[in-house]
């Protein structure tokens, strides 16, 4: 029973980790994605932050057109945002095309100071005043 429990919990973190990565959008859906070529995504968690980097790879993939993609850090994943860190290894892949924010607010409740943070990630005055300004700059926006 053991043997299939984990199986079936492998073959989950597989499809969900490459779910984006095979997603096939419409050409519909593609035109209208390439009216706005700017995205933001508010995530709390590694899911969200995987997920967000997921749906780059996905619209990349199928010919969307991205000019801006940031996503908007808040929360325990900032703790996991540290130099020599797997999630630094892990954003190598998106350093020159994807944005980073991380919500002082944040780093202060979490004692994590702007040095631990790996390089490559800004620092926004909060985490919802920074979706409220990209939202108000025209970004499509998901929280995650």
């Amino acid at each position: 029973m053991k043997k299939y429990t984990f199986l079936l919990l492998a073959f989950c973190f597989v499809s969900v980790s490459t779910a984006f990565s095979q997603t096939v959008i419409k050409e519909q859906t593609i035109s209208d994605l390439n009216k706005n070529p700017n995205y933001a995504f508010g995530v709390r968690d590694a899911d969200g932050f995987n997920s967000a980097l997921g749906m780059f790879d996905a619209l990349s993939e199928n010919g969307v057109s991205i000019e801006n993609f940031e996503i908007v850090v808040k929360g325990p994943i900032v703790k996991e945002l540290v130099k020599g860190s797997e999630m630094e290894k892990q954003f190598q892949k998106y350093k020159s095309k994807v944005k980073v924010s991380i919500c002082s607010i944040a780093m202060k409740r979490l004692n994590v100071s702007e040095e631990e943070l790996f390089d490559g990630l800004d620092i926004a005055e909060s985490y919802s005043i920074r979706l409220l300004q990209l939202q108000a700059l025209g970004y499509s926006y998901l929280i995650y």
